[in-house]
């Protein structure tokens, strides 16, 4: 499946990162998000997934 990350919704957060930190890093100078693997599968799909289910500013989608 696929991730999408809208960075321009992005609050920096970071709770992607702490539900799947295979697929998403933060930038070090703002905090914004960033996707490091936008096809997943298995246990990464499932940690996407709730990494989109926690997101606060509803900026990450699996499809």
């Amino acid at each position: 499946m696929k991730v999408l990350l809208d960075q321009d919704k992005c609050i920096a957060s970071g709770q992607c990162v702490m539900a799947a930190m295979g697929v998403f890093d933060q930038r070090d100078e703002d905090g914004i998000a960033v996707l490091l693997k936008e096809d997943v599968e298995g246990d990464e799909l499932l940690e996407a997934q709730e990494a989109a289910a926690v997101c606060p500013a509803l900026a990450i989608r699996v499809e």
